[in-house]
């Protein structure tokens, strides 16, 4: 009995995130080696490398499929330009694009809103659509501007992602074409 109540109680950290293809995840490698990163620098690795819609928390593992379901938003392909380069408090390097197109406000605004239908609260801040390229990496050097070649990301999708010693996605979501 104990075991089955440990079992049902079990809770797995999630997100949704746009989860780059394997050129689009080459291209983003290639524009964090275009930094100077210091010592202790914590670098992303390149399969790890994504672009956070919502941050759910833990998530009891038993609610799992239902927001599975729940989390089918209509949306539509855009492209994303990441090219901004930015260094945020605590160390935190970015990668940022010049404008944040309407399809991906509209995709985090539709997850957002199924998130809450499922009783899940989400971020009150202003959404920041950014890629994380490293951590503790206050004294990092940003590419200078001719180095910086833009990173064109072709969405067609995103993911339902768990967090545990590194990431895997639970669920991807297709665009309909």
């Amino acid at each position: 009995m104990r075991q089955q109540q440990q079992e049902n109680s079990s809770t797995s950290r999630l997100y949704l995130a746009l989860w780059p293809d394997r050129e689009t995840q080459n291209r983003l490698q290639s524009m964090r080696h275009t930094w100077t990163w210091p010592q202790g620098a914590s670098v992303v690795k390149p399969e790890s490398l994504h672009l956070t819609l919502h941050f759910l928390g833990a998530v009891p593992d038993i609610r799992i499929p239902e927001l599975m379901r729940a989390l089918t938003v209509p949306a539509r392909s855009f492209d994303l330009i990441l090219s901004r380069h930015q260094l945020w408090p605590q160390g935190v390097a970015v990668l940022k694009p010049n404008a944040v197109p309407a399809e991906l406000i509209r995709l985090h605004d539709s997850l957002g809103a199924a998130l809450r239908n499922q009783g899940i609260t989400t971020e009150s801040r202003t959404y920041r659509a950014h890629v994380t390229l490293a951590r503790n990496a206050a004294l990092a050097i940003p590419p200078t501007p001719h180095q910086v070649q833009p990173v064109l990301w072709h969405v067609t999708g995103y993911a339902l992602v768990k967090s545990h010693n590194g990431y895997r996605i639970v669920q991807s979501y297709d665009f309909g074409r």
